[in-house]
């Protein structure tokens, strides 16, 4: 299998920043000239909540296709409840990366 040349790779790169660019000045743009009903607002209130949840659940929870042990979702817990209790940014994951390292060390993971 051949690797893909330079000139690919940055075609393919422009094209996905032009595609995020456009998407990103079309929300604004758009605003004004879109609405949608209460149900339509509630469910996308609704699907962003799930959709966050489960990349974060994923991300915590796995890794390479298998659990990711105790470690890491210990620290999403922490970092989730300090947030949750409105904790500065730099204390949310100075507390999470410390709770993970403390697991590691503690149960002798890598």
């Amino acid at each position: 299998m051949n690797a893909p040349s330079t000139t690919a790779l940055l075609t393919a790169v422009t094209a996905l920043a032009a595609g995020t660019y456009v998407f990103r000045v079309a929300g604004p743009a758009l605003k004004s000239r879109v609405s949608l009903g209460d149900s339509a607002q509630r469910l996308t209130r609704t699907a962003t909540v799930v959709l966050l949840t489960a990349v974060i659940a994923t991300a915590a929870l796995l890794q390479a296709g298998s659990f990711a042990g105790i470690a890491r979702p210990a620290g999403v817990l922490v970092a989730g409840v300090l947030a949750w209790r409105k904790a500065p940014f730099v204390v949310v994951v100075i507390a999470a990366a410390g709770t993970t390292a403390l697991f590691r060390v503690v149960l002798h993971v890598p």
